[in-house]
C-alpha cells in the first residue's frame, strides 16, 4: 500500500535543539535521481487511486461496532453490514472483536471468505483485509473497530481527477536528528469520526523552513498492526486550506544507517478522508500547526 496512516501529537516541556536543521544540499546527479523517484512515487499513487481495490474510491460502505462485539455480513437485510449482491449469501460472515484481533466466520453452507491468500470459514485475523466475492472488507481495529467494503465496481470511481501536486523542492528535504522527548508518555489524538486515539509522544524536529524555525511532533500510534518504528508526522501549515487541504497533511519519516531522519515534505499526503468519508482521521493538534508556509506535496484536489 503506498499510503500509510500517521500522526502527530502536542508535547509538554520542550527540550530545544542546539540548531535547526537546515535542507539537504546535493550535487546535481543526486538531486535528479531523488527528483525522479518522487516523480515516480506521486505517478504510482495516481494509478493505485485511479483503479486499484484498495484505493479510496473503491470505499462504498462502513459498519462501526460500537457497544457490539460482534457484526454479521451478508445480503439479507437483517445484517448489521449489508452488501446486497449476488455474490455474497444471505447470511455470510460473523465477525467477533477478540482484543487485538478479529474471530470470523462463514454462517451460510456456502460461504467462505480469502484470508491470508487461502478460503477459509473460520480464521482468527489480526487487522486486515479479507475478500468475499468481488469484495475486500477491511477489519479495521484503532481501539474503535469498524468493517470497511471496498468494491472493484465503486462508483466513486467515476469521480476520479488525478492529484495535484506542489513542483517538486528540495529546499523542503532535511536529514535531521530526533530530539527525544525526556518523559516518553501517552497523548489523545481528536480524529474525524469523534473517536480520541492514543499515541506516544516520541519527539520532535526542529528545522528551518527559509528563515523560519520550526518544530513538528513526532508520535507513534498505540494501536493494534503499528510497529515500534511506526514514527511519523501530521500537521498543518500557512497553506491549509488555500492550497492544500483544510484538515492539513501528513509525512512519514524514515530512519537512515547514521541515526538520523530523513524528512521530505516532497513526499507529504493527504488523508484518507479528504477522498471518502469511509475513514476515521487523525485531526492535527494545535502544537503541530507551522507559521510557515510548506508548499511541497500534495495540494487540495478538492475531491469533497
Amino acid at each position: 500500500m503506498i499510503r500509510s496512516l500517521v500522526l502527530a501529537g502536542g508535547l509538554g516541556a520542550a527540550v530545544f535543539a542546539a540548531e535547526p536543521a537546515r535542507p539537504v544540499k546535493l550535487e546535481k546527479p543526486a538531486a535528479d535521481v531523488i527528483v525522479k523517484e518522487v516523480l515516480k512515487e506521486r505517478a504510482d499513487t495516481e494509478a493505485w487511486l485511479k483503479r486499484d481495490i484498495t484505493s479510496y474510491l473503491a470505499t462504498v460502505d462502513r459498519r462501526d461496532f460500537g457497544m457490539k462485539k460482534t457484526l454479521t455480513v451478508g445480503r439479507a437485510a437483517d445484517n448489521d453490514l449489508r452488501i446486497d449482491d449476488a455474490e455474497v449469501s444471505a447470511h455470510h460472515l460473523r465477525v467477533t472483536v477478540e482484543g487485538d484481533k478479529f474471530h470470523v466466520q462463514a454462517v451460510d453452507r456456502s460461504a467462505d471468505f480469502e484470508a491470508g491468500g487461502e478460503d477459509q470459514r473460520d480464521a482468527t485475523v489480526d487487522p486486515s483485509s479479507i475478500r468475499v466475492g468481488r469484495f475486500q472488507l477491511r477489519l479495521s481495529h484503532q481501539r474503535f473497530p469498524g468493517i470497511i467494503v471496498f468494491d472493484p465496481k465503486s462508483p466513486h470511481f467515476k469521480a476520479y481527477k488525478g492529484l495535484k501536486y506542489f513542483p517538486v523542492d528540495l529546499a523542503y528535504r532535511y536529514e535531521l536528528p530526533l530530539t527525544a522527548n525526556p518523559k516518553p508518555e501517552t497523548t489523545v489524538i481528536l480524529s474525524t469520526r469523534g473517536n480520541r486515539r492514543n499515541a506516544q509522544r516520541v519527539g520532535w524536529f526542529e528545522f528551518m523552513v527559509g528563515t523560519t524555525p520550526s518544530r513538528l511532533e513526532v508520535v507513534r500510534l498505540l494501536e493494534p498492526g503499528v510497529g515500534e518504528n511506526d514514527l511519523g508526522i501530521f500537521f498543518r501549515d500557512a497553506t491549509s486550506g488555500t492550497e492544500s487541504y483544510a484538515l492539513g497533511r501528513y509525512v512519514d519519516v524514515k530512519k537512515r544507517p547514521n541515526g538520523n531522519y530523513l524528512l521530505d515534505f516532497n513526499l507529504a499526503y493527504n488523508p484518507a478522508c479528504a477522498f471518502s468519508d469511509h475513514y476515521n482521521c487523525p485531526i492535527p493538534p494545535k502544537t503541530n500547526t507551522l507559521v510557515a508556509a510548506i508548499r511541497a506535496g500534495e495540494m487540495d484536489s478538492h475531491y469533497h
